[in-house]
């Protein structure tokens, strides 16, 4: 079994329900597998600004799942408005 690290910045000037609409759409995107862990850091200053943005709201979820992540995952994560960076590790 495979095991992933995700974390995501998504724009602090999101509304709630903004920000759960984008994290739905990512999980729709990983069916299959199956999510061990979601962290919340909440929001937190950047060290620069990105698209004019000076704080983000961080978010880690840690699963697993027999499957391989899709190569257009990375892809889709940049077309969303509302993520201003991500990194996606696998761990051991």
């Amino acid at each position: 079994m495979r095991k992933y690290e995700l974390v995501i910045v998504l724009k602090s000037s999101l509304k709630d329900l903004e920000r759960k609409k984008i994290l739905d759409t990512v999980k729709e995107w990983m069916k299959g597998i199956k999510i061990g862990k979601e962290n919340d850091w909440g929001q937190k200053p950047l060290s620069y600004a990105i698209r004019k943005e000076i704080s983000g709201h961080y978010l880690q979820w840690l699963f697993e799942g027999d499957i391989v992540i899709p190569t257009d995952f990375e892809k889709r994560l940049l077309r969303e408005d509302g993520v201003l960076r991500h990194l996606l590790l696998r761990t051991k």
